[in-house]
């Protein structure tokens, strides 16, 4: 198998440090999380930012301060920023962030009940995503939280609007979303063209078990506090990079060495 690629999601748009105080909400505790999260294994850093009071924010100004800060002492880390933002904000809010300077950025492939709410995001969304995303030379990475989210991702490709590589995310247990069944990590595997690669984000509880099987597969993983505050049950965890390294001791342990973000750039076809 190829070497495991992990991405850390460092601190996603809907935790709170009611929910675990070790959650970073500054750009400057983001940028420190992302270091030490590349020095446990994580090769893609996934970007999301918060404003003054930590509420989700797509301000591309705040993009580029923690870019900058992750850049000043990793330069080699893979940088993806997040299109999704939080629910309730518009497209063009959203599609600030790929203006950071970064290499990708998600694409969010289909609306989903996302708990009590609905994230919406309909063809002609997705669309004008990657129309942007292409201008800038930006990847993105397909984020399905359904089967037939493949399928609309499959349909964008075939209209000629994604070239390249293709990446997908495959994010199971969001409530409301696709379980986190191995069953149906299998059948979204199955569903992706033969040379794309593609990533598993357990979200809660799941994590840990979705890695497993990700890793046995010949998949890749994302962990990080934005899906999943724990390390254990009952635990929080400390920080991202505990998480990150309870990955690398799982896929050590199934024999997978770790790719570095050289190795993941050429694993994702990225120029850089």
């Amino acid at each position: 198998m190829n070497k495991l690629i992990i991405t850390a999601a460092i601190c996603g748009a809907e935790v709170t440090r009611e929910q675990t105080p070790y959650i970073p909400l500054t750009p400057r505790e983001i940028a420190d999380e992302a270091v030490a999260s590349c020095a446990a294994g994580a090769s893609i850093i996934h970007i999301h930012v918060r404003d003054e009071k930590g509420n989700p924010t797509q301000d591309v100004k705040v993009f580029k301060e923690v870019v900058h800060l992750i850049k000043e002492r990793c330069p080699d880390l893979v940088l993806q920023v997040s299109t999704g933002g939080a629910v309730g904000m518009t497209a063009d809010e959203r599609l600030q962030s790929i203006d950071a300077g970064v290499e990708i950025a998600t694409l969010d492939s289909g609306t989903t009940n996302f708990g009590d709410d609905i994230f919406v995001n309909d063809l002609p969304l997705m669309r004008h995503f990657a129309s942007r995303m292409a201008e800038k030379h930006i990847m993105p990475e397909f984020e399905c939280f359904e089967l037939g989210h493949i399928s609309n991702a499959l349909r964008v490709v075939k209209e000629g609007l994604i070239g390249g590589h293709l990446h997908f995310d495959f994010v199971l247990g969001v409530p409301g979303g696709c379980p986190a069944d191995v069953r149906n990590l299998i059948r979204m595997a199955d569903s992706i063209p033969s040379d794309a690669t593609w990533t598993v984000s357990g979200i809660g509880r799941h994590e840990f078990e979705m890695a497993a099987y990700g890793i046995a597969m010949g998949g890749n993983v994302r962990v990080g506090l934005e899906d999943n505050i724990y390390l254990s049950k009952g635990l929080l965890a400390k920080s991202n990079a505990e998480l990150v390294e309870k990955v690398v001791r799982i896929s050590k342990e199934l024999g997978r060495e770790i790719a570095n973000p050289g190795e993941t750039r050429k694993l994702l076809g990225i120029n850089g």
